[in-house]
């Protein structure tokens, strides 16, 4: 009992069997009890009718003293008619040898007694009954050997043992059924002791349906893409600060050591505003990096009802673009999301319009399918098919027909494209007759 207690497993198993047993005993022994009165009442009714129709015919004188008396229920064979002094005037061949069958005595013109005695050999069940309405008339005794289900306590005993093979099959059935049901569980445990802090990339096995273990393993997954997506920010936060901030800090090094070497040569306002480029530079790729090393972490816990109509309106208002913004937007398009990193993809989205269009740039929010879509669409050059995934990553320079993209720190798209994700969408880049196009995608809240 105490190592079946140690596991859940066990513990249901006891607590099933123990439920069972509470149950099933008092309806068992309800059973025997009504079983037993159940079998006495129909032996009683037997031997009181017996008693009844023999009284009729001695009152009619059909039967008398002497007589053979019939036995008109084969199993009520024991009858006796007894003098009202106690002697025996006729009896049944079955009861021709035994002993008066009973003291009772019935009352005069009532109904039979039904009464429990025992002679030497045997106990019975019978009824008394008076032959006429005299105090003295004759008793009829009709009686029968005690059944064989009262006589012993075999009902009792076959009530327990059928209780016991219910209440072990009861413990076999749920220890064999919590068994599978926590089967996969096992699977989860021996497979996430196989998951190390430096690899997270495996995942547990998802059992079929949608019962809470399939739940649970849908959660430990999500959980472990969780983990597996931190650590890779992590160590991409720390591969990209390790080569992209070395050219900014480099050259701040060589400025600085020239300087230094050559302090008559040196133009001090020329520096500082060298200086000061590079470090705007450097603190822009660190503000970005920690940016993408956030995104995700924080998107349940602090979103809100975003319209994009109005996201879009109060970008723009902040907004000296060099180009002018053609705006087709279409109210009462909401998600649900966090509205700074919402509103820094938008305006990421706006900054590469705005340095590779010609004339115009435009932006459009509508809804599609229950997604929310939000597209900026400048009338620069067109980006190429095969370069269209490339360019949402990390610091990816595309050839030089886009290469006033300089100054920015090579973030902005990929910083979007997480933004995306998080949010449960997709940014990518679609075909467009002059330009380029740009498409984000959202699942669309639900009204309230």
């Amino acid at each position: 009992m105490r190592l079946w207690a140690r596991s859940l497993r066990g513990r249901v198993t006891i607590i099933a069997t123990v439920v069972a047993a509470l149950v099933l005993t008092p309806v068992a022994i309800a059973v025997v009890l009504v079983s037993r009165h159940l079998v006495a009442e129909s032996t009683w009714e037997a031997t009181g009718e017996t008693a009844g129709r023999i009284a009729a015919q001695v009152r009619s004188g059909e039967l008398g003293p002497g007589s053979t008396l019939p036995m008109l229920d084969p199993e009520v064979d024991l009858i006796q008619l007894v003098s009202g002094d106690g002697r025996i005037l006729a009896t049944s061949d079955a009861a021709r040898s035994l002993p008066r069958l009973s003291d009772v005595r019935p009352p005069t013109g009532g109904e039979p007694v039904d009464v429990t005695d025992c002679l030497p050999t045997m106990c019975l069940y019978l009824s008394a009954t008076r032959a006429g309405p005299a105090a003295g008339a004759p008793i009829v005794y009709a009686g029968r050997p005690t059944p064989a289900l009262l006589a012993d306590r075999s009902m009792e005993v076959n009530a327990a043992a059928q209780l016991a093979a219910i209440l072990a099959l009861t413990a076999w059935a749920t220890w064999a059924v919590t068994g599978s049901a926590l089967r996969p569980v096992a699977r989860m445990r021996r497979e996430l002791d196989d998951i190390t802090a430096r690899d997270v990339s495996k995942r547990v096995t998802q059992p079929p349906g949608d019962d809470e273990v399939a739940q649970l393993a849908r959660s430990v997954n999500g959980t472990l893409a969780r983990l597996e997506r931190s650590g890779a920010q992590q160590r991409q936060f720390a591969a990209d600060a390790s080569h992209e901030l070395r050219t900014p800090i480099a050259g701040l090094r060589t400025q600085l050591e020239s300087a230094r070497l050559y302090p008559d040569e040196t133009e001090v306002p020329a520096l500082v505003e060298s200086a000061l480029r590079d470090t705007d530079r450097l603190e822009a790729i660190i503000t970005d990096l920690l940016l993408l090393a956030r995104i995700g972490s924080d998107v349940d816990a602090a979103r809100e009802r975003v319209d994009l109509a109005g996201l879009v309106r109060q970008e723009l208002a902040t907004r000296k673009d060099r180009i002018p913004v053609r705006t087709e937007l279409t109210e009462g398009v909401v998600v649900d999301g966090v509205q700074l990193q919402l509103a820094r993809l938008l305006a990421n989205l706006l900054d590469n319009a705005q340095r590779h269009a010609e004339s115009q740039v435009t932006v459009e929010v509508s809804s599609e399918d229950g997604q929310a879509v939000l597209a900026v669409e400048n009338d620069g050059a067109q980006i190429a098919v095969a370069d269209r995934k490339r360019i949402f990553e990390r610091f990816t320079r595309l050839d030089a027909a886009r290469s006033r993209d300089a100054g920015g720190t090579g973030l902005g798209l990929a910083i979007a494209r997480d933004v995306a994700e998080a949010h449960g969408g997709r940014i990518r880049v679609e075909d467009c007759p002059t330009g380029a196009r740009f498409v984000l995608r959202l699942p669309e809240a639900p009204p309230e």
